[in-house]
């Protein structure tokens, strides 16, 4: 009876650790979950502050400095560009020996003024081929010359136009024959 009670009490003795570690394990976990949750609530939270901050100084930029970068804007922007096809003319003066092949684009800043100029095709044609058509070679050969020719052509077609302005003229190409 002896060895019964001594092989009982170790039997006896052996599930109280069982359930401590078990205990331990469950505590443990609950600890590891929660400081998970807390991780991910500090990560919202910085995100939230992030996007907060960002917010105030997108509305400290636009209040303080809107008219400095709309000028900044302006000058470095390059708008919608309006190719026109080529323009073959007979240079002034020339009786027909001086050709001018002269490609060109049009800069505008909005879609309407796009659309505008595309309706318009033929009569900004017609009025850059007279332009074009009343210069000698030796005032458009220069680079002053090709100068005061885009400032008249943007000049003369922004008289006609409702819905916005050319910006600038460039010439993508220029051959004399």
């Amino acid at each position: 009876m002896a060895e019964e009670k001594a092989e009982a009490k170790p039997e006896a003795a052996a599930p109280a650790p069982a359930k401590s570690k078990s205990t331990a394990f469950m505590i443990l976990a609950i600890i590891n979950m929660l400081v998970v949750v807390g991780v991910g609530v500090l990560v919202y939270l910085d995100q939230q502050n992030e996007q907060k901050n960002k917010a105030e100084i997108e509305t400290v930029i636009e209040g303080e400095t809107a008219e400095a970068a709309k000028e900044a804007a302006n000058q470095e922007f390059i708008g919608k560009l309006v190719p026109l096809e080529s323009f073959l003319v007979n240079l002034s003066g020339s009786r027909g020996r001086k050709l001018a092949k002269i490609n060109l684009e049009l800069e505008v800043n909005n879609i309407e003024v796009q659309e505008e100029i595309n309706q318009l095709k033929p009569k900004i044609r017609d009025i850059i081929i007279i332009i074009l058509s009343s210069k000698t070679y030796a005032q458009v050969s220069t680079a002053e010359g090709k100068e005061q020719l885009r400032a008249e052509i943007r000049d003369q077609v922004n008289l006609f136009l409702t819905k916005g302005q050319i910006a600038k003229v460039y010439f993508t190409e220029f051959i004399f024959s």
